[in-house]
């Protein structure tokens, strides 16, 4: 397993928490709530890349196709 793959997900989950606290005490809650969807869904694209790696490790391991 890949640990530059759980370093990347925890630092970007690190970063986004820290600007949405920062953000929320500003009073700029619609931008936190911004901020926070975006990491997610930078997390989650990351985290599909990572799968679609394993699935063609896997296809050539098993020799499918």
């Amino acid at each position: 397993m890949n640990f530059d793959l759980i370093l990347k997900v925890a630092g970007i989950g690190l970063l986004v928490a820290i600007l949405a606290i920062i953000l929320t005490e500003a009073g700029k809650k619609d931008q936190a709530q911004m901020v926070t969807i975006a990491g997610v869904v930078v997390v989650l694209y990351i985290v599909i890349q990572g799968l679609a790696d394993l699935f063609v490790l896997v296809k050539n391991v098993f020799n499918l196709y």
